[in-house]
């Protein structure tokens, strides 16, 4: 079987197997296409550790992140595990090799006075009651944006007030929706009814009456973001950042936290209780007498 032939096996055990969505596959389809570059034509089975640790130190030297350079690994080790149970090479040259180390960013959020200022639209158009109703609902529940436009009809419990989130990985998880959000998705959906195609499922549908793309909101709220002088870079992950920050600032409960953005593990949502500390840090810098700069 050629690499190629490999590749596309690959892909599609990461889709159907896996469940993996489009656009996961295509990272790892991606990275792939990176290790067969880097390979140069040589067998997969003919690789050994030290030719891996040659490619990562030279596209570390291209200038890619260790961030990067971790994802990368980590797709290219999933695909040799995956060669390895097909019997098509002996061992995985990947196991035991690190990325380089590279510094840490915290998320960027917004403050609670700029988050709500966002989502308040006063439009009473079809378009802004849909665009307020998702930003309200990307904020009070910590969606991804592609969890976001993949929401159906019956997705969202106006009773129980809670919404349900198919993730990463095709889990589903249940996660609180607030008053302010109810209200504003009940508003949307009068207007809906006259704009939404014959028989579209989407909770969110475009000026076409189709389901709404990703792209779509991240374009439509960087342009709200500026007419609301909002003055940061405004982006939907940016809501999902500070949905986990104010509510572990206002609650302290980390494991509630990782359960509504269903995080596989806590330590991704560890981060959260940084920026926390920031925070705090900030206030003790700026308050207490023997921290001020003389």
């Amino acid at each position: 079987m050629t690499t190629e032939a490999q590749l596309a096996s690959y892909l599609q055990h990461l889709s159907v197997e896996r469940r993996l969505s489009p656009l996961t596959c295509k990272h790892y389809g991606r990275d792939i296409v990176a290790l067969l570059g880097q390979a140069g034509g040589s067998a997969l089975a003919t690789l050994q550790i030290h030719h891996i640790r040659r490619f990562i130190a030279g596209l570390h030297g291209r200038g890619l992140s260790g961030r990067s350079l971790a994802r990368m690994l980590s797709a290219w080790r999933g695909f040799f595990d995956y060669l390895g149970r097909q019997g098509m090479v002996t061992h995985n040259p990947c196991a035991g090799v690190r990325a380089p180390k590279s510094e840490k960013r915290l998320p960027a959020t917004l403050s609670p006075e700029e988050a709500i200022k966002l989502v308040e639209i006063n439009n009473q158009s079809g378009l802004a009651r849909r665009d307020r109703a998702m930003y309200e609902l990307l904020y009070s529940s910590g969606l991804r944006v592609s969890e976001l436009t993949n929401l159906d009809l019956g997705a969202l419990n106006f009773a129980s007030g809670e919404v349900r989130v198919t993730g990463k990985g095709a889990k589903t998880r249940i996660v609180p929706v607030g008053a302010p959000a109810l209200a504003a998705i009940d508003t949307w959906m009068t207007a809906r009814t006259g704009l939404a195609a014959g028989e579209e499922s989407a909770l969110f549908v475009n000026k076409f009456g189709r389901r709404l793309s990703p792209r779509s909101v991240q374009l439509g709220i960087k342009r709200w973001a500026v007419r609301q002088s909002v003055n940061v870079p405004v982006h939907p992950h940016m809501l999902r950042h500070s949905f986990a920050s104010h509510v572990l600032q206002s609650s302290g409960d980390l494991r509630a936290v990782q359960e509504m953005l269903g995080h596989a593990s806590i330590s991704s949502t560890q981060i959260y209780t940084h920026l926390d500390y920031q925070h705090l840090a900030r206030v003790y810098d700026s308050a207490h007498p023997r921290a001020k700069k003389k």
